[in-house]
């Protein structure tokens, strides 16, 4: 069995990663400074979850603390791989605050490579975006297409964490596998998805904000999905880029009516102008994966969804009051 460091462990496919990990057998140590970049509550119901499972630790610091983190490496003894899912994510927040953005996803890459490299750890991977492809990308996507002329400041510090998984396996070797995840969906999600959000809002009666006329389309993937693809990537690959996500493909409009079918309740719906930072649709080219990692989606859109609204039900007493920002 291997020994894995899984940065990001409490937030929503950290979370998932490692208990996928800690089912297979390996032991896993989280790392995650459970930041409030949203309600932190869900990062503490995930983290809690693990913390009951065998072969899970954990430590809480950020991992922009090089000093700190090259401690933690040391403590380890010889990693088998280095999982990076420690983000600050969300294309909104990205143009209001940029700087916590390089700050987290460029030098905390950079900390972990550095990390990697001088512990001799064989395997890092990448956690990267589908925003990283900006506009008029074809679709579906392949990862062949432009990704220098990112349009938020989330896609573009994803972009420089990218350069420099490259630079550390030009130089050392280091084997890296990096995923540009498209839209992930599925229970104790991130509140500021719209999955979670259109979830809530409905469950509890409350006004769904729409932005734009609700025709543009994601790619969704249900985590456990995603999960697996992320462990796939963990057998040596030298230097790859693929796209993980996407799969099935709705709009946002088809994906209220299909919340109001399984809650039963219609939403009531507040209009607002399309966010300039958002992407009009989202669709990705998983043939790379198919082919290098022979992963396939195995929950549908329907299942997923069905699952998601199933886990708000059964967690209603404290998800309710989760802050979903309009």
């Amino acid at each position: 069995m291997a020994h894995y460091l899984v940065a990001g462990a409490a937030g929503f496919i950290g979370s998932k990663v490692s208990e996928l990990l800690l089912a297979d057998g390996h032991t896993v140590i989280g790392v995650d400074d459970l930041n409030d970049a949203y309600d932190v509550t869900l990062k503490h119901w995930r983290l809690k979850r693990l913390q009951a499972l065998p072969g899970f630790t954990f430590a809480q610091f950020n991992i922009c603390d090089f000093k700190q983190l090259e401690a933690l490496f040391k403590a380890q003894g010889q990693l088998d791989g280095v999982i990076n899912l420690a983000a600050r994510a969300g294309v909104r927040f990205s143009v209001e605050n940029p700087w916590i953005y390089v700050d987290t996803n460029v030098t905390g890459t950079l900390n972990l490579l550095e990390c990697a490299q001088r512990c001799k750890v064989r395997k890092f991977i990448l956690a990267s975006t589908s925003s990283i492809y900006g506009a008029d990308a074809p679709l579906p996507t392949p990862e062949t297409a432009d990704s220098n002329h990112p349009l938020q400041p989330y896609a573009a510090s994803k972009k420089g964490a990218e350069a420099l998984c490259h630079s550390y396996h030009f130089l050392y070797g280091l084997d890296v596998t990096i995923f540009r995840y498209f839209t992930v969906y599925g229970p104790a999600g991130r509140p500021d998805m719209v999955m979670f959000r259109f979830t809530q809002w409905l469950n509890e009666d409350r006004p769904v904000h729409l932005n734009g006329d609700g025709n543009q389309q994601r790619g969704f993937t249900y985590v456990d999905d995603i999960a697996r693809g992320t462990i796939l990537g963990l057998k040596p690959l030298g230097y790859e880029i693929i796209n993980l996500g996407g799969h099935e493909v709705i709009s946002i409009n088809q994906m209220i009516a299909m919340l109001e079918d399984l809650i039963g309740r219609k939403a009531k719906i507040t209009r607002h102008p399309a966010h300039p930072a958002d992407m009009l649709a989202n669709w990705a080219d998983v043939q790379k994966a198919r082919d290098l990692l022979g992963w396939e989606p195995q929950v549908s859109l329907q299942q997923g969804i069905s699952a998601l609204v199933e886990w708000y039900r059964q967690e209603r007493d404290w998800a309710k009051h989760v802050e979903t920002p309009a």
